[in-house]
């Protein structure tokens, strides 16, 4: 997934070292709280920019998992692609605010847990 640090914040004077993976979760990070704060401001504008924002990672991520040059074994892609197209159909729902944001809270925890490599609690 190595598209999304293209997608983070640019971190110029920094001297620290970060990973690809920290971008991810980074980026992760920022727009499940974007989701959240959305999540209980209820509908509006709020809603529109975090689930946008959403799309934007997921779309960004499955163009990234499709390509034939990403590293990541053959089931492990397969299964990410699978959850982006579902993250971005729950997404297109979620902006006329016909679904919850919840699930696709779940699935960005459930992503950061994975680049942290942490088991759910």
């Amino acid at each position: 997934m190595s598209a999304v640090p293209s997608f983070s914040a640019n971190g110029y004077g920094s001297s620290v070292v970060r990973t690809a993976r920290d971008a991810e979760y980074d980026i992760f990070s920022r727009v499940t709280g974007m989701l959240r704060q959305a999540d209980a401001s209820g509908q509006g504008p709020d809603r529109i920019a975090a689930v946008d924002k959403n799309n934007q990672l997921w779309t960004i991520l499955a163009s990234d998992l499709a390509d034939p040059g990403n590293a990541l074994p053959d089931h492990v892609r397969a299964g990410l692609l699978s959850l982006a197209g579902f993250a971005l159909r729950h997404g297109h729902q979620a902006l006329s605010g016909k679904v919850a944001l919840a699930p696709l809270i779940d699935i960005n925890m459930a992503i950061m847990r994975g680049l942290r490599q942490e088991t759910p609690a």
